[in-house]
Parts: structure tokens; C-alpha cells; sequence
């Protein structure tokens, strides 16, 4: 019997086919793949220090406007704009001539009512010695001492005079109150100032050292209190707390100061405390209005930190994975704290012998076994 090329083809494909089904067992089955591995590390305790943070603003410890005080030409300005100066710097001089006349007059007053009062008090005694002889009347003595007293009344105003004279005299010539900048001036040489009152001729900002007032939270006030109260301390016993400040562009907290202030009462309306720390400024690095972050260290404490990058969040906050006993993958809810260095501080959610996942995570999922391999945290 003769077969064709297709049936010859057929029946091999089905010899082939029935030869690989004889070959196959019975003990053949799926076997899943190993769990994945991921890296785990315990929480490092350590001791961290607590800080309070907030926010503020650089201020002038001291910033006044230069004012002329009595009226006149301006003759001088004994200084450059934006020039630095020492307390008592002579910066500008309004006509001081007419004020020295009166000072003259005033002075020769004062001389003519010394004179009257020395006659006065002569002819004062003269009467009494007469009165106690019993040569002259009690209308003669009582003259006197009337004509005594009037001297000594009208030299005193004289005096007055004077100083009110040297006054006016020594307000012609305007001098800085405290060392500082000195703005650019508001008046030009040969300006009458002071006719219309007490009118700006500069202002005088001083730098070093510098204010930075910022504000603490009612809740951070509370905080505060409570830590105080541990440490048997009151407020009073935080200024001179060491302070923390650095600007947007600063790397940290460069600049160092002291507490200095702390509002007796919370602000009804914002809810906030006013504070203000004092920072040395000799380079002048730090200028009012500037914005600054802040920090004071409260306390130290020990803390279980856990590598940043485990972190993760939701819609109900932070969270770790972590190994349990079983290798099982668990996701633990968590309240954090400061940041220090790469890692975090977890205030509740974890014990220091949980094996938080800190690598892998992409293939950590919670419900499912892992293979932990264990890293030491590194301090």
C-alpha cells in the first residue's frame, strides 16, 4: 500500500507528538518563585536634641530719625550717605550764630541777676543786724528779705535761661545717638530745617548687633511649658537660650545668638507668642527685613531614627514597612519627628527591635513574605 507525501507528514507529526506525552510524569507541577529580598535595619536609638522651629524676620536693635531740633540754615553735612559712625559723630550743623548771641544774653542776665542777688542778700543782713539793736523798723526788714528773695528768684530763671540758651546752641550741631548706618540725607546745604517743627534730616540704623523677632505657636507654647515644668523652670529661665538662625540662601544655621525676649501673654488674635532672639552682626551679613529661619534647642532626648528614603505617605499620613516575624510584610502607621542628618526621628508607631525595610521597597508589599536581609544602622 503506497502513501503520498502529505499522509507520510501527518502520521510522523502524530508518532513525534504521542513520543513527548509517554515521556511527561505525573510529578510535574507550578512552583512559585522565592520571596523577594529586601534590606532591613532595626530603628537607631540615640539621643537627639529637640528643637523648636519657626520662622521670622531680621529687625534694627536700635533705628531713629535725625531731626532738627531748632530752626536755621543748614551750613553743614559733616558725612557721607550710607556711611558707618561711632556714637556722637557730628553729622550735620545748622547756623549756630544767632544761638550763640542768645547764649551771650542769656549769660549777662544771669551775671546782672547774680549781682542784684548778692546786693539783696547784704542788705538783707544789714536790717537784721539793725533789727536786733533795735534801730531800725519790722517794715525795713521784712523790705529786705522781700527784695532778697525776688533776687534769688529772678537769678534762678536767669540760670534757666542760660542752660536753655546752651541747649538750643548745642542742638545746632546734630550728632549720631548710638553707632550705626546712616541713611542718605533728606535736606541740602543751605535749607532752612526746623521752621515747620521737628523736621527729618537723616535716619541712623544700627546693625550689630541685630533683633530677630519670630513667633511660637499656641501649641508650641504648650509644648514648652510642659518641658519646663519637668525641669522645674519657668520662662524666665529660657533667655539666654542659644539660638540658631540662618537665611534662605544659608546651608544650616550659620549664625549664632541668644534669647532674649518672650512676650509675657499670647496674642489673642493670631494665637501666637512674640519672641525675639539677639544675634552679633560685625560683618553685617544680617539686614533688617530679611527673612530668617530659626531655631532653639530645647532638650535631648532618646529617639529611634529610621533612614529617610523609608519613609513613605498616604492619605492617612506617614508610614514604615516592616518584616514581622513571619517575613511577613506589615505597614506601620507612624508619627515623625525632626529631621537629623538622612534619617528621621519616629516619635510613635515603632520599637527598637521592629526590622524596618529600607531597601527593596518596591518590592516589599504588605501581606506578602520577603527575605529580610539584616543591615546594621550605622550612628
Amino acid at each position: 500500500m503506497f502513501f503520498d507525501v502529505k499522509t507520510w507528514k501527518l502520521a510522523s507529526v502524530v508518532v513525534m507528538s504521542a513520543a513527548m506525552l509517554a515521556g511527561c510524569g505525573q510529578n510535574n507541577s507550578y512552583v512559585a518563585p522565592p520571596p523577594p529580598q529586601v534590606t532591613v535595619e532595626k530603628p537607631l536609638a540615640q539621643k537627639v536634641t529637640r528643637y523648636f522651629e519657626a520662622t521670622g524676620n531680621a529687625a534694627a536693635i536700635n533705628s531713629a530719625n535725625l531731626v532738627a531740633r531748632v530752626s536755621g540754615f543748614l551750613t553743614e553735612i559733616a558725612y557721607k550717605d550710607g556711611m558707618p559712625v561711632k556714637k556722637g559723630t557730628h553729622l550735620f550743623t545748622i547756623e549756630p550764630e544767632p544761638y550763640q548771641l542768645k547764649l551771650q544774653q542769656a549769660k549777662a542776665a544771669e551775671a546782672a541777676a547774680e549781682a542784684t542777688a548778692i546786693q539783696t542778700q547784704a542788705e538783707f543782713e544789714r536790717q537784721q543786724d539793725l533789727a536786733t539793736r533795735q534801730v531800725n523798723s519790722k517794715a525795713a526788714v521784712d523790705n529786705a528779705t522781700a527784695n532778697r528773695d525776688s533776687a534769688k528768684a529772678k537769678l534762678l530763671q536767669a540760670q534757666a535761661d542760660s542752660k536753655q540758651a546752651q541747649i538750643n546752641l548745642d542742638y545746632t550741631r546734630v550728632v549720631a545717638p548710638f553707632d550705626g548706618i546712616v541713611a542718605a540725607r533728606q535736606v541740602s546745604v543751605g535749607e532752612l530745617v526746623g521752621g515747620g517743627g521737628a523736621q527729618v534730616l537723616a535716619s541712623i540704623v544700627q546693625l550689630d548687633p541685630i533683633h530677630v523677632n519670630f513667633n511660637a505657636s499656641e501649641r508650641d507654647v504648650l509644648r514648652v511649658r510642659d518641658m519646663l515644668t519637668r525641669r522645674g523652670e519657668t520662662a524666665a529661665d529660657l533667655i539666654g537660650t542659644p539660638v540658631e538662625a540662618g537665611l534662605q540662601t544659608d546651608a544650616g544655621y550659620p549664625h549664632k545668638g541668644k534669647l532674649n525676649y518672650i512676650a509675657p501673654s499670647v496674642s489673642a488674635g493670631t494665637g501666637t507668642l512674640a519672641v525675639r532672639a539677639e544675634l552679633p552682626n560685625a560683618a553685617r551679613q544680617l539686614l533688617p527685613g530679611l527673612f530668617m529661619r530659626i531655631r532653639v534647642p530645647l532638650e535631648e532626648s532618646e529617639a529611634l531614627l529610621v533612614p529617610s528614603v523609608s519613609l513613605g505617605s498616604d492619605q492617612g499620613g506617614r508610614y514604615v514597612l516592616v518584616a514581622d516575624g513571619d517575613n511577613v510584610v506589615q505597614q506601620r502607621k507612624v508619627e515623625t519627628g525632626p529631621a537629623v542628618g538622612d534619617r528621621t526621628v519616629i516619635e510613635k508607631g515603632l520599637s527598637a527591635d521592629d526590622r524596618v525595610i529600607v531597601a527593596g521597597l518596591m518590592r516589599a508589599i504588605p501581606g506578602q513574605k520577603v527575605d529580610p536581609q539584616t543591615r546594621t544602622a550605622a550612628k
